[in-house]
């Protein structure tokens, strides 16, 4: 091993890995969690700070460094990796580190269930809203959660229920109490796992993420959107136009970490289409024929979409609150059901609308619930065969796409 470099060592430790006796040797300052410096051997002259609330500690670490003093900052696994090397580099600069790093606490727990990670996404839920983590689960098949307090596997075992999916939960990672264990999501709601999780491997095991990759993580996104009609199920052409669902994706912004609501959803295009990006969807539909296509579609484009059989606004009350909705329909109920959209809705509205005398209506619902709204009016011709090979424009329905928009709410914690 090399001399160290920098005046702060950053040591990745926690996954069974021991401390290098020569690391330690000279620090005037070790920071770490109890178990770490326990665990480690410290200089008996050298300071040390437990690490909790991260102020005091940076603060140490800044007196040492003015003194000329080296410190060493211990941590879990890869501390470049959801981990303090950011903390550190923000406030020190990154020149000043020498990083060290053990094996994430992500790649051991993918190692003790036996699995690659290569097609996984990773999302963090330690200091940060569950809401993101358990929206990747629903949307992707493969995902490994990094817990904290109050986000751990009940939490998400219970957000999870009914989703069709198996937790691997990884506690303590590298000690003596490590424990791997494969549950339910409601299994999980049931218990308590202590303070010791380490990592969650949520899995979809009907969805399969094999093959020959390139690229680490979960796809970017799909390489066409706006699909032809023809690549969806559908009843007497009750489906949103390609040119119609191309705008309103453009306006619902679906991504990963979202959780998107598609209301009078029909065949379940924009639901599929918003799956195909990344997000979670909820596609709510009266009809039992429409959730029976919503379903069909959705494994035709092996995406999860979660059908509720139901007529909004009575069917939104056991959904969690959306980032995105698109409101398809038009009937007489219109306004209700986006105002309950809309009071709901935590980034944007979408409502596609048909008949020019709903418009008013919708779009005070939108503004009544403090959106800024705009809109516009689609009109298109497409090309269409003529006998002796020529062609001629035939006019689609137009339709009118209303669209609320509130001040962006952002949610960290996702890596791919």
């Amino acid at each position: 091993m090399s001399d160290v470099s920098g005046p702060i060592t950053v040591v990745g430790t926690g996954t069974g890995a021991p401390v290098p006796a020569e690391v330690l040797a000279g620090a005037g300052l070790v920071v770490g969690g109890r178990r770490h410096l326990e665990a480690a051997a410290v200089p008996p002259d050298a300071e040390q700070v437990v690490l909790g609330p991260l102020g005091p500690a940076l603060d140490a670490v800044e007196r040492h460094l003015d003194k000329g003093g080296r410190v060493v900052v211990l941590a879990s696994g890869d501390p470049g990796f959801f981990g303090i090397v950011r903390v550190l580099a923000e406030r020190f600069g990154s020149w000043r580190l020498d990083v060290r790093p053990g094996v994430s606490s992500v790649a051991a727990a993918f190692a003790r269930a036996g699995l690659t990670w290569d097609d996984a996404v990773v999302v963090s839920a330690h200091g940060r809203a569950l809401r993101t983590a358990v929206n990747v689960c629903r949307a992707r098949p493969k995902v490994a959660v990094l817990t904290g307090p109050g986000s751990g596997p009940a939490e998400l075992g219970a957000a999870l229920r009914g989703a069709g999916r198996v937790l691997v939960v990884a506690s303590a990672l590298g000690s003596g109490a490590e424990r791997v264990e494969r549950v339910t999501p409601a299994e999980a709601a049931g218990r308590d796992w202590g303070a010791d999780v380490s990592v969650v491997l949520c899995l979809d095991e009907t969805r399969a993420t094999g093959g020959v990759r390139t690229v680490a993580g979960a796809p970017a996104g799909p390489g066409l959107w706006a699909l032809d009609e023809g690549a969806f199920a559908h009843r007497d052409s009750m489906i949103t136009k390609f040119e119609v669902r191309a705008l309103a994706l453009a306006r619902l912004g679906p991504r990963l970490g979202d959780l998107v609501w598609d209301v009078g959803a029909g065949s379940g295009s924009v639901a599929v289409e918003c799956a195909r990006f990344g997000a979670a969807v909820a596609a709510v539909e009266k009809s039992a024929d429409g959730v029976e296509r919503i379903r069909a579609n959705a494994a035709a484009h092996g995406v999860d979409v979660q059908v509720v059989h139901g007529s909004a606004p009575a069917a939104l009350s056991e959904l969690d609150d959306p980032d995105a909705v698109f409101v398809g329909g038009g009937g007489a109920d219109l306004p209700a059901v986006v105002g309950a959209c809309a009071r709901r809705a935590r980034r944007t509205v979408v409502v596609a609308v048909a008949a020019l005398d709903r418009v008013p209506a919708a779009r005070e619902a939108l503004t009544g619930a403090g959106f800024d709204c705009d809109g516009v009016l689609l009109q298109s011709s497409r090309l269409a065969p003529l006998p002796g090979d020529v062609t001629r424009l035939a006019a689609t329905n137009p339709v009118f796409l209303l669209w609320g928009v509130r001040t962006p709410v952002s949610d960290e914690g996702v890596a791919q």
